[in-house]
């Protein structure tokens, strides 16, 4: 397993180990021993798969309280998956970065509590499976408009499909009220 930190060092990018013979192939998606020694959680709470079409875009969602560490992988197709600092207060607040992950190539990406997170399908179908460090609390689940302008975030589709929350959501300038906070090593929940 190699774990290399992204623009945002927070965000990491995980290479796992594939071990293959003429019967297949065989990857360690978790093992708490390496995720600990490299400062990744090996707790979690809830285990996620969402299966979408092509051009779908989910997101950009947080939650304001029981924030959630995502561990995302793409088991089938293509994403597209973007994580935003939406921490006030952080050396990265408003920055994005992102990855395109897929069946083919066996990584995942690490986006912390704090940040906002989504993905776009790039194939037909295309799967994802996350491992979440809380659960999911409707209540206070969160987001931020796909198209904000002040991000710029370079997705690859012009015209995604969207469900209706999702095209509804505030831009980040606009949400700032529901932001994490950063108090300059750990998010603060208000």
């Amino acid at each position: 397993m190699d774990v290399k930190a992204t623009e945002i060092p927070e965000v990491l990018l995980i290479e796992l180990d594939v071990f293959s013979d003429d019967r297949g192939e065989l990857s360690e998606r978790f093992n708490e021993q390496r995720f600990a020694k490299h400062g990744l959680p090996t707790h979690f709470a809830q285990h996620n798969h969402s299966r979408s079409r092509g051009n779908v875009l989910r997101g950009l969602h947080y939650q304001l309280r029981h924030p959630q560490g995502k561990l995302v992988m793409c088991t089938r197709g293509r994403i597209w998956d973007v994580a935003v600092d939406i921490r006030v207060g952080s050396p990265t607040f408003g920055k994005w970065v992102a990855a395109e992950l897929s069946e083919e190539r066996p990584q995942m990406m690490w986006v912390p509590a704090g940040f906002a997170h989504g993905f776009c399908a790039l194939a037909n179908p295309s799967e994802v499976e996350y491992k979440c460090t809380d659960v999911y609390v409707a209540s206070y689940q969160r987001g931020i408009v796909w198209s904000d302008p002040e991000l710029h975030i370079d997705w690859p589709v012009a015209q995604p499909i969207l469900s209706e929350r999702d095209s509804g959501l505030p831009t980040l300038s606009a949400a700032t009220a529901d932001l994490p906070r950063y108090d300059g090593l750990f998010q603060v929940v208000k």
